[in-house]
């Protein structure tokens, strides 16, 4: 409504400003994105009623200036309001996308609001001072109030920008995306609900069309078109009818590429084209290589050019994409008569070729999706060539993971599932394909039904295969009849190894059978025979089902049996596939308090469930005891609650999780959950076991974390309770974690100077040089002793190396090079590293002698490296302890990380002007013919350095003369690598010994 301040009194105009400021908020409680930011502006607008209110409780004048500042005011309001109604109404997905825009105006809104109620404030010339303060603090507030998209969303956006630039990502992508999207905006993940939001997301391209918003429609139909890929935004016959007929129009033999295709450097085609000031186009990594290689002209032109104006070729790239997934397309087409020949080898290189380009990108694989060949591998698990049916099965376990509509046109082929499921009975390899195959699919809900019938199939075809003794499984029938002969008949039936038809008690009989058959297995002691016996006759279930189901004698006798058949890691595993952790985590949980026995052996079972994790083969399917962050959290705070027995259990529980496939991401979720924290206290406890088992798993953590991980739980304390732990315990497992622990925590000044103050570094170098110790964890303890030291040597802080070196450590770390374990040698290699860095700004210059030289002492011998006087615990000079001798032989030792800290130690002796004098040190000491030696390293990081190092020794004449013949092989091989980021330098030194021209074009 328009207010005029001539007819309507100040009051009245001010009551309906807060009326429908009132209504503002009140809708703002249901816009459906950005809540926290229109929360904010409810807050700004609550504050402003009250302040109005007050207002209206005064004596004010009905003035023009007044009037027309509330009419302002109501203004504000109403864009304000309308904005609400909007975010309250329109599409939620439209919102998401215009979520940046909706913060704007929100930001926008708030400003003109605080400068209308500004203008109420200086056209009241009444208020009190207090109320006064009052608004102008709030308009302050609102003036310069920020608002921002939530970091979700912001991630959504991005992810949005990223599909649309990159144009050819896969359904999986997008699929994952519309997860993200559903999950910000509240809607549900199922596939019509998914469907309709879509569908009405579309509609809002119409609606920017008729206000004529160009730039919004092509945006709109841009986010539309990525959209359209997930699995539930378009039909499988949608997506069908899209693909053929791009296809359809592609003909149907594969073009070469264009030569403007190929980047002038590498002759390769191009992934990633830019295009230089003087207009010509080169790969991206290829000149940036070229730049960086020190040249600043064009490689063509020989122009100069500025190195960082590099513009991408936006339109070169989207021609080459075009023309790579036009050729893939209609390679698939081609493939399809291939796989329908009888020639063996042909189908095997088809399916080998397939599968390729399945693993190399998404998109592919929804195009041999939708090229119908899903039916043909179909077909091949019929064949008689078992290669030919596990290459099949590959394809399709690939295929079916992460797409739905996959996964639905394997089912709809008719005796698919029964075909998949003979694979099963076949060899172990394609057993597993088959199994990993199963498991894919019955992810989709829509093909659960069919997996359970044939489920069902199989579990009654390996019922029927265990119960081979028929006149056994009717005695056991028998026995449950005839009460009064129970007891005893099982117990004797049990010590003769009759488990098979025993098992049935177990699963069928009464409470009271059940628990005199579970507490015979719990008190006999089973040999691995017949564990691996029990569990193969289906033990499992029926000792899960009184876990969940049973009362408290039951469980316990149950969970007794499990944690016997869990010590043996193979039944761990496959408990934990058939899904015995959750009814345990959940007996752990209810009974924590009211049972300690049961809780103690409940936690035991678990521990054996969690060793057996850590014996997994690499081929296998990866199995993870905890797969929640709940169960995560949850079991670890139990450690602060319960008994010293299960304390010790859960701690090596977690240890042991800490060395399984899944030790990465644990790590991680302990360390969120402030598990340092916890066991930096446990280190301080008088139950040594449970200490020990805290410090073990605490140097677990510490092993790869962040600084600040680390730092936010550690203090002085903590410091000190290790190194009294190393001085005092009698556990040698114990120091060496302990020491472990100092070996990993950051390379932080004021920890290392907390390490010197409670006496570590004296401790550890007792370790090092105590013969002593020869127990079995000698090696580990050494190991992270030498790793210890290390953060006493780094040579930014020089104090602390001269104290290191006062305690003789330098000629112990030289006879670890020689004696130590590989780790030992790498970790002891880099420690000298670290003194050697200082040796040039140490050695003492040499003193000249005066006016009278003949009758001065003859003069030092200067150091034939840094020419001066150097000692061993004055300038920790590699050449006074005797270590080039030992680093070089470590040089030429197998273990790549020992052999690269040992080259980088050697390598300062040659750093800045000591070229000349310890290029000469090396050569004596043999140490350039395995630097050359080096050139043909596995590890490209080692070659790097060995050709940085030989590219300056070379620089010298002598050296380059005497080492021309040995280094010039590997060095040519090194040029003929494609792609190598190397290629140039061997270049430059094949230059730097004649072999090739300065212009050549490998540079």
């Amino acid at each position: 409504m328009n207010i005029n301040d001539s007819l309507i009194p100040a009051s009245e105009v001010i009551s309906l400003t807060i009326e429908a400021m009132v209504e503002t908020v009140n809708a703002a409680k249901d816009v459906l994105i950005e809540k926290e930011s229109f929360g904010e502006l409810s807050t700004y607008m609550e504050k402003i009623i009250s302040i109005l209110k007050e207002l209206t409780r005064k004596n004010i004048s009905n003035s023009e200036s007044l009037n027309n500042a509330v009419e302002i005011l109501n203004r504000e309001i109403k864009v304000a309001k309308k904005l609400v109604l909007e975010c309250s109404k329109r599409n939620k997905v439209y919102l998401l996308i215009n979520c940046r825009r909706i913060v704007k105006h929100l930001e926008d809104t708030t400003k003109e609001i605080s400068r209308a109620l500004e203008l109420v404030r200086l056209a009241s010339l009444s208020l009190s001072i207090g109320l006064n303060e009052e608004i102008s603090k709030l308009c302050d507030n609102m003036l310069t109030a920020e608002f921002r998209a939530a970091v979700a969303e912001e991630e959504i956006l991005e992810k949005i920008e990223s599909g649309i630039q990159e144009r050819n990502v896969d359904s999986s992508y997008v699929n994952n995306l519309l997860v993200l999207i559903a999950g910000a905006v509240g809607i549900s993940t199922e596939r019509s609900a998914l469907k309709n939001e879509f569908e009405e997301f579309k509609s809002e391209v119409e609606v920017a069309q008729l206000r004529k918003d160009q730039a919004e429609a092509i945006q709109m139909n841009q986010i539309i078109a990525l959209l359209e890929r997930a699995d539930a935004t378009s039909s499988p016959k949608e997506k069908e009818m899209r693909y053929y007929k791009k296809r359809n129009s592609l003909g149907r033999q594969p073009l070469a590429p264009l030569q403007s295709f190929y980047c002038p450097i590498t002759w390769d085609v191009m992934v990633d084209p830019v295009e230089t000031p003087s207009g010509q186009t080169f790969e991206r990594s290829a000149i940036e290589k070229w730049f960086a290689d020190g040249n600043s002209v064009c490689p063509l032109t020989m122009t100069p050019l500025n190195t960082s104006s590099l513009r991408p070729n936006k339109t070169l790239r989207k021609s080459i994409e075009e023309w790579k997934d036009r050729n893939t397309m209609i390679t698939i087409a081609s493939m399809k008569p291939k796989l329908l020949s009888d020639e063996e080898p042909e189908v095997l290189h088809s399916l080998d070729h397939l599968q390729d380009l399945c693993e190399e990108r998404g998109l592919h694989r929804e195009w041999v999706a939708l090229e119908n060949f899903i039916p043909i591998f179909i077909g091949l698990l019929g064949s008689k060539n078992r290669e030919i049916r596990a290459r099949a099965l590959s394809i399709l376990c690939i295929l079916a993971k992460d797409s739905d509509d996959a996964k639905e046109r394997i089912v709809k082929v008719d005796n698919a599932i029964e075909s998949i499921v003979h694979s099963l009975a076949r060899r172990i390899g394609e057993s597993k394909l088959a199994v990993t195959l199963i498991v894919e699919l019955s992810k989709s809900d829509v093909v659960q039904e069919c997996i359970g019938k044939v489920q069902g199939c199989i579990l009654l075809l390996v019922t029927l295969s265990s119960s081979d003794d028929t006149q056994a499984a009717n005695d056991a029938h028998e026995i449950l009849e005839n009460l009064s002969f129970l007891d005893q008949n099982i117990i004797e039936m049990a010590k003769a190894n009759y488990f098979r038809p025993l098992l049935r008690c177990l699963s069928s009989g009464p409470e009271n059978v059940q628990i005199i058959m579970t507490t015979t297995l719990a008190e006999m002691e089973l040999t691995d025979h017949n564990k691996l016996s029990l569990f193969e006759d289906g033990v499992l279930g029926p000792l899960l089902h009184s876990v969940s189901h049973g009362n408290e004698k039951l469980k316990k006798v149950a969970v007794k049996v499990l944690q016997n058949l869990a010590s043996l890691q193979f039944i761990g595993l496959q408990m934990i596939r058939e899904g015995a952790v959750g009814p345990l985590l959940n007996l752990l949980y209810c009974y924590s308090s009211s049972s300690t026995s049961l809780q103690e052996h409940v936690a035991a079972t678990i521990m054996h469930l969690a060793v057996s994790t850590t014996a997994q083969e690499a081929n296998q399917t990866q199995l993870s005891l905890l797969e929640s962050d709940e169960d995560i959290f949850r079991l670890f705070s139990l450690i602060n609650l319960a008994g010293p027995n299960v304390q010790q259990s859960l701690l090596w529980t977690f240890h042991a999780m800490c060395q399984s496939p899944s030790a990465t991401a644990i790590k991680t979720k302990l360390r969120q959950c402030s598990a340092v924290q916890v066991l930096a206290q446990l280190c301080e406890l008088d139950n040594l076991t449970v200490r020990a088992n805290a410090v073990k798993l605490f140097c677990c953590l510490t092993e790869d974390s962040s600084d600040d991980t680390i730092l936010e739980n550690l203090g002085q304390r903590c410091v000190e309770t290790l190194v009294r732990i190393i001085r005092t315990s009698s556990d040698e497992e114990e120091i060496s974690a302990a020491m472990g622990v100092i070996s990993n925590l950051p390379k932080d000044s004021q920890i290392t100077q907390w390490l010197l103050d409670a006496g570590a570094l004296t401790i550890i170098f007792k370790f090092l040089t105590d013969e002593n110790h020869n127990g079995a964890y000698k090696n580990q303890l050494i190991e992270n002793a030498v790793g210890a030291i290390c953060r006493f040597t780094v040579s930014t802080n020089l104090e602390w190396q001269k104290i290191a070196a006062k305690t003789g450590i330098l000629p112990v770390l030289v006879q670890s090079l020689v004696s130590g374990t590989a780790l030992t040698k790498r970790q002891a290699a880099i420690s000298l590293t670290q003194f050697s860095e200082s040796s040039i700004g140490l050695s003492r210059p040499v003193e000249k002698h005066g006016r009278f030289w003949c009758f001065s002492p003859p003069p030092e011998a200067g150091c034939p490296v840094h020419l001066g006087i150097c000692t061993v615990t004055s300038s920790f000079c590699l050449l006074e302890v005797d270590a080039v001798g030992p680093l070089v032989r470590v040089l030429g030792e197998p273990d790549l990380g020992a052999c690269e800290a040992s080259l980088d130690a050697l390598l300062t002796l040659i750093d800045g002007e000591r070229l000349q004098s310890g290029s000469k040190v090396l050569s004596e000491a043999n140490a350039i013919a395995l630097i050359i030696r080096l050139l043909s390293s596995p590890c490209s990081r080692l070659q790097e350095k060995a050709l940085k190092a030989l590219e300056r020794i070379f620089r010298l004449v002598e050296f380059k003369h005497k080492y021309r013949a040995a280094v010039q092989m590997p060095l040519v091989d090194i040029t003929q690598q494609e792609n190598n980021s190397m290629r140039s330098l061997a270049a430059k030194i094949l230059a730097h010994l004649d072999v090739l021209p300065q212009q050549s074009s490998y540079f």
